[in-house]
């Protein structure tokens, strides 16, 4: 049989229609991240006081962690009770911390307002400063439940307390929050009504902090962001994903972005759900393993690596480091900066090197020709917890994917 030109014309909204259609998928968006330091002075050396003060503030944060979780799942965190001594309660003072801060947009409240919070994968919690809070938000973008029709106060309060007495601390909420272009209802919000030195504007150039970790430490006992976009179904793919560099950073959801890593990604199991958790297998100096199985938290809101002292002595030991105590702090170490280590951390049996800029974070005092390491050794407050934080020491090195839905965190080379 013959078809006309004009009939076949006629029949093709009919024939396109029949053709089964593409279902349409909702795709990951990315969100640039920017970076503020100021753990180098002018010159270039090493601002020690704010060295020290940043890692006062990861001991901290990560002692709030594990009372949480102890506090929501009514059991100590397994790696805390590995410790040698009885965990505390408390932390060293965040106050006048100058680190690293990775950070970018999120809106909040009906009608929506923009906010920019820290990204930070070693915590749990979302908090932006409230309308009581007073001059320590000065210079923030300030949360006023009251002007959102979404916002329900959930009448109860919270406080993150550091070791020096100050705190941040406020009311719950419930709010509508959206990070690129996805929406979660009825979100688990703070309003805080009291921010602490190093939150001022001055400290802390974001408004306020989103934790990326998991339910189990955190303080109001509530999903993140991001696992009640994956609850709700707002996201086909349970995948957030970081590139932390000099440039073109950025915070991907809802999956990966091809064009920022190459080859396949490397996976590690998260062992305990809390902290973004896993097995470490080994750490490589020089072009030997001089540590196998360490247990690690891969933290985006820490910069340095934080390992057990007597780990951190042995690597230092192996590949030259020098203790500089005395000179920098204890736990500290140094390099003659002409001959930074080479030094590579092993996950999922595949070794990511870390760079000579991130592994050197300056001389010690300037026109010296000592660098010092940005691998320290700390013990957690009075837990001696045998855990390594993982920060941007050796993030900056690699594409990092959080991978919700099958509880692991993968790593990829950088594009």
């Amino acid at each position: 049989m013959r078809f006309t030109l004009a009939t076949v014309i006629a029949a093709l909204p009919f024939l396109v229609a029949a053709v089964p259609q593409p279902v349409e998928q909702r795709v990951g968006t990315a969100i640039p991240i920017s970076k503020r330091s100021t753990l180098v002075n002018a010159d270039k050396s090493v601002n020690l006081e704010a060295l020290k003060s940043h890692v006062a503030s990861t001991k901290a944060k990560v002692l709030r962690g594990l009372d949480a979780f102890e506090k929501n799942t009514g059991a100590s965190h397994p790696a805390a009770a590995k410790g040698a001594q009885k965990r505390g309660s408390g932390g060293d003072a965040l106050t006048d911390d100058q680190s690293e801060l990775w950070y970018g947009k999120i809106s909040v409240g009906t009608p929506a307002k923009i906010y920019t919070v820290d990204f930070d994968t070693g915590s749990s919690d979302l908090f932006l400063p409230g309308p009581s809070c007073g001059s320590s938000c000065s210079g923030h973008t300030i949360y006023n439940p009251s002007s959102s029709s979404t916002a329900k106060d959930l009448k109860k309060t919270f406080s993150l307390s550091y070791g020096d007495g100050s705190t941040v601390s406020g009311e719950q909420y419930t709010d509508t929050v959206s990070i690129a272009g996805l929406t979660a209802t009825t979100q688990t919000l703070g309003a805080a009504k009291q921010y602490s030195t190093g939150f001022q504007s001055s400290q802390f150039p974001a408004d306020g902090l989103m934790g990326m970790a998991f339910k189990s430490i955190s303080d109001y006992n509530a999903n993140p962001v991001f696992q009640t976009l994956v609850a709700d179904g707002k996201t086909d793919n349970s995948v957030f994903a970081f590139k932390l560099a000099s440039s073109g950073s950025e915070l991907y959801i809802g999956g990966t972005n091809s064009d920022l890593y190459t080859g396949d990604f490397t996976y590690a199991d998260v062992t305990q759900e809390g902290y973004w958790q896993v097995n470490m297998d080994g750490v490589v100096g020089n072009g030997k393993t001089v540590l196998t199985s360490v247990d690690s938290i891969i933290d985006t809101g820490t910069t340095l690596i934080v390992g057990q002292p007597s780990d951190v002595a042995t690597l230092y030991k192996a590949i030259g480091g020098k203790d500089a105590s005395s000179t920098a702090g204890d736990g500290f170490y140094t390099f003659p900066c002409n001959a930074v280590p080479k030094v590579s951390l092993t996950f999922g049996g595949k070794s990511f090197p870390i760079s000579a800029d991130t592994l050197n974070l300056g001389p010690v005092s300037s026109g010296s020709s000592d660098c010092v390491g940005g691998i320290v050794g700390q013990d957690i407050g009075s837990c001696e917890c045998p855990f390594w934080i993982v920060g941007d020491v050796f993030l900056a090195n690699v594409y990092s994917a959080f991978d919700v839905g099958n509880s692991r965190v993968g790593f990829a080379t950088l594009a």
